[in-house]
């Protein structure tokens, strides 16, 4: 790939990205006021945590108030929040490789905050859940409340890959000492 070619990549990523970033949060409020994009509606419609829990849980988002739905909206938002803190910083590196700044202090930052946003939104889908579920059956009879705690192999496979992320960020960070004091002898 030439360097242009790489460049203009690099730009559509930015852009790409902060699609993603924005969408992802709107989609999440949008299965919350709009139970009938639900994939049990017939539309197929399925995101994170809320959509697994109101599902196992068989919450009918209909007959909750006001209130409980955006409970339910900032609950499933607060990972999603930093989740898209990180896709943030994805979006910056690519910014700075559209600069043509590979090997520079700024790219390894930016890829070492996007892997540690990357776990802490898996800690706190891990932290949120029991708090979401709580708040789905708050209004339930004593004894038919729930809290429930899981843990799946996206969980496991996300922190794997921020571990992963940060220790690439590193030696990205290595690679822009090199690179300067190359530059320093050319």
């Amino acid at each position: 790939m030439t360097l242009d070619r790489l460049t203009r990549f690099s730009q559509r990523m930015a852009t790409i990205t902060l699609c993603l970033l924005l969408a992802m949060l709107l989609l999440n409020a949008a299965y919350w006021l709009f139970p009938s994009l639900a994939a049990n509606e017939g539309y197929g419609f399925e995101f994170s945590i809320s959509n697994s829990l109101i599902n196992a849980m068989g919450a009918d988002l209909y007959s909750f108030p006001w209130w409980q739905i955006t409970g339910g909206i900032i609950l499933s938002s607060v990972p999603l929040v930093a989740l898209a803190l990180g896709l943030n910083h994805l979006r910056k590196l690519f910014q700075t490789y559209a600069q043509r700044a590979y090997f520079s202090d700024i790219a390894a930052h930016h890829l070492g905050k996007m892997g540690q946003y990357v776990a802490i939104w898996t800690v706190l889908e891990l932290l949120c859940q029991p708090l979401l579920s709580y708040w789905l059956t708050m209004q339930e009879p004593v004894g038919q409340r729930m809290v429930t705690l899981g843990i799946d192999t996206g969980n496991i496979v996300a922190l794997f890959l921020a571990a992963c992320i940060a220790v690439i960020a590193q030696i990205l960070k290595q690679a822009s000492k090199l690179h300067c004091e190359n530059q320093q002898f050319v």
